[in-house]
């Protein structure tokens, strides 16, 4: 099981070796690389020099600073804005999903453009959000996407569009999710300093149907990876784009 792969088609290409099948929970579009400002379509486009302004920006939660430096470089660029984005994106996907295994499952991440990937999947990858499926005998649910905030990133909803996706989803074995519940200690990035976005309607959830594992990513650096929350074990999956290491869910 991966999740933010973020650019990371390497080690993606060997991460089902030995598994009866590869989940993904999303965001594969490289943005911008936290750790490595020299990579992703930020700076492609603008450069290192202005990815490392754009992060300090970021860092220090001056949205509205860093909003307008987005706009002064956009208003530079020549084409629509959407369509430059579309176009790099397009060139990421064109090379993570071929490095998906059969199968794979999938879902979106808060940076990742869902009207592409059905477009992208090939016929081992099964894509899922607000859905259901069994794989290997248990009952797995999908949600994708993220919480609005003030980073504005693709694939961002309401709170309550996200509460009916996981409504949908119903009980399950394994609640797949991006984002983590609402916990300070699972949405706390340490090396950032911020809480990340969890969801209250995922944290209901497990309290309510009580699945066996509630599975995500998101939180790159979370303050705590796992925790028990009553019958159910909550995991961080890992920053695969760091790592190039899956997490292993075994029965």
């Amino acid at each position: 099981m991966v999740s933010d792969v973020h650019g990371n088609a390497r080690d993606l290409a060997r991460a089902g070796e030995g598994a009866d099948a590869l989940i993904c929970l999303g965001d594969l579009v490289l943005f911008l690389d936290y750790a490595d400002h020299s990579r992703g379509i930020f700076p492609d486009l603008f450069g290192v020099e202005n990815a490392d302004r754009l992060v300090e920006l970021r860092t220090a939660r001056r949205f509205e600073e860093a909003r307008e430096l987005g706009r002064r470089l956009w208003s530079g660029v020549d084409g629509d804005r959407a369509a430059v984005i579309e176009k790099a994106v397009r060139k990421q996907y064109g090379e993570m999903f071929p490095a998906f295994p059969t199968p794979t499952y999938a879902t979106y991440g808060n940076v990742d453009m869902p009207q592409l990937w059905r477009e992208f999947a090939g016929p081992g990858t099964t894509v899922l959000d607000g859905e259901r499926v069994e794989i290997g005998g248990r009952v797995f649910g999908f949600v994708g996407g993220g919480l609005r905030t003030a980073m504005r990133t693709p694939y961002e909803i309401s709170d309550e569009e996200y509460a009916a996706k996981i409504e949908a989803v119903g009980e399950v074995d394994v609640l797949c999710t991006h984002i983590p519940p609402e916990v300070p200690e699972l949405v706390y990035d340490t090396v950032a300093r911020r809480f990340e976005r969890g969801s209250r309607a995922l944290l209901d959830a497990i309290h309510r149907t009580r699945p066996r594992y509630s599975l995500f990513g998101h939180v790159h650096q979370p303050l705590a990876r796992r925790m028990r929350i009553g019958a159910t074990e909550c995991v961080n999956v890992g920053h695969f784009a760091g790592s190039g290491k899956p997490w292993a869910l075994e029965w």
